[in-house]
């Protein structure tokens, strides 16, 4: 993982290369500039000398037009001097009987000797061309270099002109010599400057990339806070709402996640109750069809010799037959219960009198086992809740209480005390009898369905393991709280009610 994260990383930063690119793309430019310079700057500087001695004759073909071979008056010749030494041009005009016009230089001598020299030279008359133009052959003997125009003008008169040229050679040297001067400090400035500049333009860009690589990370807390209006202000602000939408949208994923995982955990769980209530269903269930089969096998077959013996055979088959039914509607009740589908009916009631009243009945049971039952609330006591399944919770640990009653070691009674305390807005309502603590570990399994502390005691009086099971769920329903507690002589099972004074 790390080498795959130093892979992504970069070699060199944006800002250093901002810099590079612009302090090349100056050195290229200069470059091409001095090649520019030493291969078309002498060219088109003797183009410019050309075109001037061009443009002068032309003018002087338009001054001189009416005067060939005669002297010419004081405007034209001040003219003529004007644009010859705004052009830094030498003129002389001199006629074909060899007479002097015009000349703009006090050695009129020298640029007529020059004429001079050409004509022998050269057939001027005879030209296809009016005027020749080049630069001098004898500039180093003079002490420069000029470029000179010849020829005869339109009047006949001939011209000489003459304009110096400096070394242009030497020019191209200095300028690029120049050039490359300014070019090394023009890139050192621009680079520090390109420097400074790249560092606000990278900056966002560094935070952006810092923001992704923690987003890569699932880390959404960074947030990019620049408030600039261009493209990196937009990108920021799309990847700060990326940011949020892509936290938003993993926390629904793992929430979804998690409620998946709760539903496979439930689902799986659901499987193993179901596995385990069809198992216990079914061992509860075994022994009374058994014992059903075997005695209604028996009337069938008449192993029977006497009526009192047949009255036995029917009285287990009763017996066995109502205990499957309790179970069955036992089953039936928390079914409903567990799945919301018994309501509960909120109602206020004397629950001191359902106790009493309770007790009452069950006067037989409790004499045919031994058992002392004292019950010493006699004012009423009002609570809210479904009366009729109250009752049924308080049938549950009464008959539980009665089953499970065993008298001190030492002989004395066995004894079931039922007692209401009440606590702020509630009243807690406990069944006590004595006999043998439950053991510690047991106590949380006792409400789940068919466990059984002492299943062979239970089995005795044909209890099932539901009983409690009921108890928590009718609870539960009320959203009321319900336990047990372990004493040195027995057990007391409890269970609160919101109360009303």
């Amino acid at each position: 993982m790390k080498a795959k994260e130093e892979n992504i990383k970069p070699h060199r930063s944006l800002r250093t290369q901002f810099a590079l690119i612009f302090i090349l793309l100056v050195a290229a430019m200069l470059v091409i500039w001095w090649i520019i310079n030493s291969l078309f700057l002498q060219r088109y500087y003797l183009k410019n000398k050309k075109q001037t001695l061009m443009e002068a004759y032309d003018r002087l073909n338009v001054l001189l037009e009416d005067y060939g071979g005669q002297e010419i008056p004081e405007d034209i010749g001040n003219e003529i001097d004007t644009f010859c030494t705004a052009s830094n041009l030498s003129v002389a005009v001199v006629s074909s009987a060899f007479d002097t016009i015009f000349t703009s230089e006090h050695k009129d001598d020298l640029l007529i000797r020059r004429l001079m020299d050409h004509l022998f030279r050269e057939d001027i008359a005879g030209r296809s061309s009016d005027y020749t133009i080049r630069i001098s052959e004898d500039g180093r003997r003079m002490g420069s270099d000029f470029m000179e125009l010849w020829g005869t003008l339109k009047n006949g008169d001939m011209v000489i002109m003459r304009t110096p040229i400096e070394s242009i050679r030497e020019s191209v040297a200095v300028s690029n010599r120049f050039y490359t001067y300014i070019g090394i400090i023009l890139a050192v400035v621009s680079g520090i400057v390109i420097w400074i500049v790249s560092g606000r333009i990278t900056r966002p860009i560094l935070e952006l990339t810092d923001i992704s690589d923690k987003m890569a990370k699932m880390d959404f807390e960074a947030k990019y806070k620049g408030d600039s209006d261009n493209e990196i202000g937009v990108l920021g602000s799309h990847i700060n709402e990326m940011s949020e939408n892509l936290e938003k949208a993993i926390s629904e994923l793992k929430t979804a996640n998690n409620e998946l995982q709760r539903d496979i955990e439930k689902k799986e769980k659901q499987e193993g109750m179901r596995l385990e209530f069809l198992s216990n269903v079914a061992h509860e269930l075994k022994t009374p069809i058994a014992l059903i089969q075997g005695y209604a096998e028996g009337l069938k077959d008449n192993v029977i010799e006497d009526s009192e013996t047949k009255d036995f055979y029917c009285e287990v088959i009763m017996d066995e037959s109502n205990k499957m039914n309790k179970l069955v509607k036992n089953l039936t009740t928390l079914n409903q219960l567990e799945f919301g589908n018994d309501e509960i009916s909120m109602e206020r009631f004397d629950i001191a009198e359902l106790i009493r009243n309770y007790i009452s009945s069950s006067e037989i049971l409790l004499k045919q086992n031994g058992i002392k039952a004292s019950f010493e609330e006699g004012s009423p006591v009002y609570v809210w809740g479904d009366e009729f399944k109250i009752e049924e919770v308080f049938s549950n640990y009464f008959s539980n209480a009665v089953h499970h009653c065993r008298g001190p070691a030492d002989g004395g009674e066995k004894k079931i005390d039922v007692k209401l305390e009440r606590r702020d807005k509630t009243v807690r309502i406990t069944v006590f009898n004595t006999g043998i603590p439950i053991p510690e570990e047991s106590l949380d399994r006792l409400w789940d369905k068919f466990y059984k502390v002492d299943k062979a005691r239970t089995h005795e009086y044909g209890g099932s393991g539901i009983g409690l099971s009921i108890v928590r769920a009718i609870m539960e329903a009320h959203n009321k709280t319900y336990g047990v507690e372990n004493y040195e002589n027995g057990v007391g099972f409890y269970f609160e009610l919101d109360c009303e004074e």
